[in-house]
């Protein structure tokens, strides 16, 4: 399977067209519908269909679309590749890739991008937002250099450094709410409150633990995996979230206020990369930094 054809195949899914995609490469349509046909016959799967004489939109098929993904996924590899490897060996430059859940730690990870940028401005990040499943598969794809979990894990495969400071679980409610009033909630607060919590929390042992009573048991308005959209489900009166502090902007003419939980209930954040990394020199640099960060332990 050659990157060249899958570049087209790309294309072509794209464009919905096999003529469109054949000008867009600047190919002619029998040589490209040729390579695509010989790709179909090299994975032994239909990938595309074709329109019919009424219509040339060229729609995939399930294998079609599984193969997009993965290309996407090779191609953007090799780009990867190609950038550190043409890097010269005098220069500090290039990306480094984070992927992370809503958190305020991001917070620290710009702060040692930021003292990094001074002495190499030519390192560029990219944050990929998304629940633990999505940063485990970025992690094992090698698609990013490093990812922050609160689960533990596999010390077989990954390293991973402790993040010192804790995120604190707590509950975003209108100011006009009854738990408004109060300067914590505890979980008989919430036995009887409809609740928005996050997809990943909905499944949580601890939260569980913490609530003394099972999630199914109790009123479970709406869930999110964004908390900026709980945010807005918060605001026009559907429950009370439940997620991280430091989230949601609270100050000012917000109708909205966060209250920690009681008793405390901390969620605390590690910093994954794959066991024995070839790091960029860009995400090596990075990974120092926070190290020395991290061992410094003062924070505002």
């Amino acid at each position: 399977m050659e990157l060249r054809v899958l570049q087209y195949f790309l294309a072509v899914a794209r464009e919905q067209s096999i003529s469109s995609a054949a000008q867009s490469l600047h190919l002619s349509q029998p040589t490209l519908s040729t390579q695509l046909k010989h790709l179909e016959q090299e994975l032994g799967k239909q990938l595309l269909i074709r329109g019919t004489k009424g219509s040339r939109k060229v729609l995939l098929t399930e294998e079609g679309m599984l193969l997009r993904k993965r290309a996407e996924e090779i191609l953007e590899l090799v780009h990867m590749t190609e950038n550190e490897i043409a890097l010269s060996d005098e220069v500090v430059a290039g990306d480094v890739y984070i992927g992370s859940g809503e958190t305020d730690i991001v917070r620290l990870l710009a702060r040692a991008a930021q003292s990094l940028r001074k002495k190499y401005p030519d390192i560029h990040y990219h944050i990929s937002s998304g629940n633990a499943t999505f940063v485990m598969e970025q992690l094992d794809k090698g698609l990013i250099d490093f990812g922050i979990l609160y689960d533990s894990v596999d010390g077989s495969k990954y390293d991973s450094m402790r993040i010192p400071i804790p995120d604190v679980w707590g509950v975003l409610m209108r100011k006009d709410s009854p738990l408004a009033e109060k300067e914590s909630v505890t979980p008989e607060d919430l036995w009887d409150k409809p609740l928005i919590l996050s997809e990943q929390e909905n499944q949580s042992s601890e939260l569980s633990l913490w609530m003394k009573q099972d999630i199914s048991r109790l009123h479970v308005a709406a869930t999110y995996n964004l908390i900026f959209n709980a945010s807005l489900l918060v605001d026009e009166g559907m429950g009370y979230a439940i997620c991280l502090d430091k989230l949601i902007n609270t100050s000012g003419d917000s109708n909205l206020c966060f209250r920690p939980l009681s008793p405390r209930l901390e969620a605390t954040a590690f910093l994954v990369w794959k066991k024995y990394p070839v790091f960029s020199r860009a995400a090596d640099k990075f990974i120092q930094t926070l190290q020395e960060m991290f061992q410094q332990e003062r924070f505002e």
